[in-house]
C-alpha cells in the first residue's frame, strides 16, 4: 500500500508574512518568450518568509546558525496536535503524555500560541523541532521569550505550516531547511508521510 506524502507549505509568493516583515518578490531574469536562451527567475525574500525554519541565531547572539544544524531535527517522527488558543503549560504535558517515548518532533495545527510556560515543559521534554502554523511560535506581540526559552534549549522552530484537514497522530515529517550559510532560518518545504 503507498503512502500518503501530505504538503504542509505555503506556497512562497502567496504566503503569509509576519507583520513588518517583507513579503518574497519573484523577477523574471530572463525568458524565452522575450528570446533569452531559458527561464531564469530571481528571488528576494525574507529568510522567516512563508514556511519556514528558525535557527537559535535568530535570537541569540551566540546561537548556531541554520546551516549547522543537524538535519536530524528536520526528518524523522513526528506527532500532530490540533489546538486553538494559548497552549498552556498543562497542554503540553497533555500533549507529550499522547506521543509515545519516540516521538521527538510536535507540530500543532489550530490558531495558537505557545506560551512560556509551554516552552518549559516542552524544552524540558528534549523535544528536537516545535512547528505551528503561526509564522510565529509564540506570542505576535512578544515573541522573545518563547524562542529563548526552546532555541536555548535547542528545539528548533518550524513556523508556517498548514495543517487544515491533517488527522492527529504520529507521522514521518521532512522539514529540511534551504542551507543558507550564517543564517538565522530559512525557507523550507515540509512535508508529511503517513505511518
Amino acid at each position: 500500500m503507498e503512502k500518503r506524502i501530505i504538503d504542509i507549505s505555503q506556497e512562497l509568493f502567496s504566503c503569509a508574512v509576519f507583520p513588518g516583515d517583507q513579503p518574497p518578490v519573484r523577477k523574471t531574469a530572463m525568458s524565452i518568450k522575450n528570446g533569452d536562451i531559458c527561464n531564469l527567475t530571481e528571488l528576494s525574500l525574507c529568510a522567516h518568509n512563508g514556511t519556514h525554519v528558525d535557527a537559535p541565531y535568530h535570537f541569540l547572539a551566540d546561537g548556531i546558525t541554520i546551516d549547522k544544524i543537524s538535519l536530524d531535527k528536520f526528518v524523522g517522527k513526528c506527532y500532530v496536535f490540533h489546538h486553538d488558543g494559548d497552549v498552556t503549560a498543562e497542554d503540553a504535558k497533555t500533549m507529550l503524555d499522547r506521543c509515545d517515548e519516540t516521538c521527538e518532533r510536535l507540530l500543532i495545527g489550530g490558531k495558537c500560541t505557545v506560551t512560556a510556560a509551554a516552552a518549559k515543559v516542552f524544552a524540558a521534554a528534549g523535544l528536537k523541532l516545535i512547528g505551528n502554523e503561526s509564522q510565529t511560535v509564540g506570542p505576535e506581540d512578544a515573541p522573545k521569550e518563547v524562542h529563548l526559552v526552546l532555541l536555548g534549549a535547542g528545539v528548533v522552530l518550524l513556523e508556517g505550516i498548514r495543517l487544515q484537514g491533517v488527522a492527529e497522530g504520529s507521522y514521518l515529517l521532512s522539514a529540511a531547511p534551504i542551507n543558507l550559510g550564517g543564517c538565522d532560518g530559512a525557507p523550507c518545504r515540509a512535508y508529511l508521510i503517513e505511518i
